[in-house]
């Protein structure tokens, strides 16, 4: 074979490699994460230098981004989230807002999601983004945006209804932890149920009774100023407190703080990598 020929053999296999690298990463197989993109779930109160966590992740202050306030009890004008943003640099900050299904599914107001790059979803009550949101073109293009590898962050209700299982769903009252006809999420975390607030509340065991009646469940209370940051089957803590993993209903929570590392697939500690 020539010397030509065997460069552009060599340059033929090194495509098909990349091809297929790129395919391997397009299609991984995760057991709780998404496949593609990333997750912030906050667990409410002050956001702190959480703000700056979900701008880096979303790919910087040029990036599309989307905040969704519908959890909130009203939502008159713009969501002080917008306001946040943008006096950190964001300068494409996008508010999407209906309680209206019918909206909710129409191609015209789903049009932001279709560019952004990230979406902040906002805390208030849970069942209000079921009840908007749930099983419409607005979840269906949430999904779009973690599967080109995008962001989706929330606190509070933002991030209970990022797990698969509901908690605090009832419209009547949030200490009510299983609500029938409000127990379903988002599913971006499949096989959870996420609780938030749980230092300054209390709640350090309220995620048991939910554990004991779905045991395949991994249960995840957040203190307050604290996250995780998942992509695939890997959840990273952040911020100043501790994220509980239950990954049993009865076993003893696993409590992690910043910069340690949980494994959602083997619902294990993460080894610490120096």
């Amino acid at each position: 074979m020539s010397r030509r020929g065997a460069l552009l053999r060599c340059l033929f296999l090194a495509a098909i490699a990349a091809a297929t690298s790129a395919a391997a990463e397009n299609n991984r197989v995760t057991r709780a994460g998404p496949p593609r993109g990333t997750l912030l779930i906050v667990g409410g109160g002050s956001m702190g230098g959480l703000w700056d966590v979900f701008l880096r992740l979303a790919g910087g202050n040029g990036s599309e981004i989307v905040v969704i306030p519908t959890a909130a009890t009203t939502v008159d004008g713009e969501d002080a989230a917008l306001g946040v943003l943008r006096a950190r640099g964001a300068v494409r900050v996008t508010q999407l807002h209906t309680r209206d299904r019918t909206a909710a599914d129409s191609e015209a107001f789903c049009a932001p999601l279709r560019t952004a790059k990230a979406v902040w979803i906002t805390g208030g009550r849970q069942w209000r983004l079921t009840d908007a949101y749930l099983g419409t073109r607005v979840q269906r293009e949430l999904e779009v945006v973690l599967a080109r590898g995008g962001v989706i962050g929330g606190s509070s209700a933002g991030a209970t209804i990022q797990g698969s299982y509901l908690v605090r769903g009832s419209p009547r009252d949030n200490r009510i932890m299983m609500s029938p006809g409000h127990e379903e999420g988002f599913g971006f975390l499949r096989a959870s149920a996420i609780d938030q607030h749980v230092d300054t509340r209390g709640r350090e065991e309220d995620l048991r009774p939910v554990l004991r009646a779905h045991p395949a469940l991994l249960g995840v209370g957040l203190d307050e100023a604290t996250a995780i940051i998942v992509r695939g089957d890997e959840a990273e803590v952040v911020g100043q407190g501790k994220v509980r993993f239950f990954a049993a209903p009865d076993s003893a929570a696993l409590i992690l703080r910043a910069g340690e590392r949980f494994d959602l697939g083997e619902r294990r500690p993460s080894p610490v990598v120096r």
